[in-house]
């Protein structure tokens, strides 16, 4: 990253202010208790939503998706927090819904990417920070339909997903810049009201007019707590009218799953990382940080063996054009798992950990060694004590030898060069799965162990 401070960095200032948890409320003292007099909500602030299980069941499946970020801010090419970060006023901000204009079906464009790149559902920004709606919004004129566009955006998108037999998801933004009643909802009760009550009104506009929808996807809310945004009356709402959905934990109440932001950090329970393809989630005309199809094939690789989904951004261009290089990187990448998918559905973590550019995972028996950095003739695993019954090269099946020298699992007369790109991946049956017992293990876990132990009494 560049000196220029990130979207992450910059929610991450805001959490500290905000006083933000990632599934807890802190109490605001606010003076009105909007929601008085609706139903009890069935869910708490801590606890998974009803029916979870069922519900997530094809979530879990799917492992891999599209984030698209598009609006606005897609004509000024610096991101969607542009507003914010140089200080636009509204007035000024606005005049762009009068230029937004994108060609027609850019939607199926981005869907058939998605699809030839092996996801299984996307997940699109109706409403970003900057309150301007894709859909149209029975409560603004600041949206798409009424604006230059003079269409509803959202149809488009969910129509060319589901052409594509993927999963739809809503991407919507609690806070928003454009609203003069969000701008004091924290200290005007009555402001409050109004504002809250219109987000409960745009989320049942949006459950209700465009059929099943698989995915809601929360963010930014700030500057209200759980109980300011009546976040489990709000959700107890969207299942009643889409008892199938699932529901991240950007409300401030758990949700079905967590959410890191560009990075991979396995949780408990049910969680996604979601990363952009460079530093940019909106469109970055100058942003040429791409990350590269090995990187991205190690991601996603972390991410199942870890139990958890991939959410990979893309920020089209203001007409809806992809840029030439996601297209490029997101092809690799769909060819890639084309070729080795059983090295990414349904894996966990193996018990084995240190290789030099190698990483490992397990399905039963089988173990995928994902050789990142080519070794050239031969390649060598500490440690492994068993001899497999089998090898071979996952994408093309052609055999690998593979024998036993003394701990050390030796993988014999390989090509030169590697026969698979980004990443080759052998695959090896075992009687039983092998756990790794070499030097590295017996003296880097604890190593590691007594590092966290003197950061923890006070070293740094």
């Amino acid at each position: 990253m560049s000196h220029i401070i990130s979207r992450r960095a910059y929610l991450q200032m805001l959490a500290v202010s905000a006083g933000w948890a990632a599934t807890r409320a802190v109490g605001s003292g606010q003076e009105a208790k909007e929601g008085k007099g609706m139903p009890a909500p069935t869910q708490s602030l801590y606890e998974r939503p009803p029916d979870h299980e069922r519900r997530m069941q094809w979530w879990r499946e799917a492992r891999f998706g599209m984030f698209i970020h598009w609006g606005l801010y897609s004509i000024l090419g610096r991101g969607e927090w542009a507003m914010v970060m140089e200080d636009i006023p509204v007035t000024e901000y606005e005049q762009l819904a009068k230029q937004f204009n994108p060609r027609p079906n850019a939607a199926r464009e981005w869907a058939r990417l998605a699809r030839q790149a092996g996801m299984k559902y996307m997940v699109m920004t109706t409403k970003h920070h900057d309150g301007f709606c894709l859909f149209d919004s029975k409560w603004t004129d600041y949206s798409a339909p009424k604006q230059a566009a003079g269409r509803d955006l959202v149809r488009e998108y969910v129509e060319a997903v589901r052409a594509e037999g993927l999963r739809v998801g809503f991407y919507f933004s609690l806070m928003d810049w454009h609203s003069a009643d969000w701008a004091v909802c924290q200290t005007d009760a009555a402001a409050r009201q109004r504002f809250v009550n219109r987000v409960h009104a745009e989320l049942r506009q949006l459950m209700t007019e465009y059929g099943k929808i698989d995915v809601l996807w929360y963010d930014g809310a700030y500057p209200l707590d759980a109980e300011g945004w009546r976040s489990p009356e709000m959700n107890a709402m969207v299942f009643e009218l889409q008892p199938d959905i699932v529901i991240n934990n950007r409300s401030w109440i758990a949700g079905d799953f967590s959410t890191p932001e560009q990075s991979i950090e396995a949780a408990k329970g049910d969680w996604e990382s979601c990363m952009t393809l460079n530093d940019h989630w909106g469109y970055g005309a100058a942003d040429d940080n791409w990350k590269s199809p090995r990187t991205l094939v190690s991601n996603l690789v972390k991410c199942s063996q870890d139990g958890g989904n991939y959410l990979l951004n893309i920020g089209p261009k203001a007409d809806g054009s992809v840029p030439e290089p996601s297209v490029r990187i997101l092809r690799t990448v769909g060819q890639w798992l084309e070729r080795n998918s059983p090295a990414f559905y349904g894996i966990t973590k193996a018990d084995i950990t240190y290789g030099d550019g190698v990483y490992f995972s397990r399905k039963g028996n089988e173990i995928y060694f994902y050789i990142h950095s080519w070794p050239g003739s031969s390649l060598t695993i500490g440690g492994i004590r068993e001899q497999p019954k089998s090898a071979k090269f996952l994408a093309s099946g052609r055999e690998v030898k593979a024998q036993l020298n003394g701990s050390r699992l030796v993988f014999t007369d390989l090509p030169l060069t590697a026969p698979d790109n980004p990443v080759t991946v052998i695959v090896a049956e075992f009687a039983t799965a092998p756990v790794q017992d070499s030097a590295a293990v017996r003296i880097v876990e604890p190593f590691l162990k007594l590092i966290h132990e003197q950061k923890a009494k006070g070293w740094s």
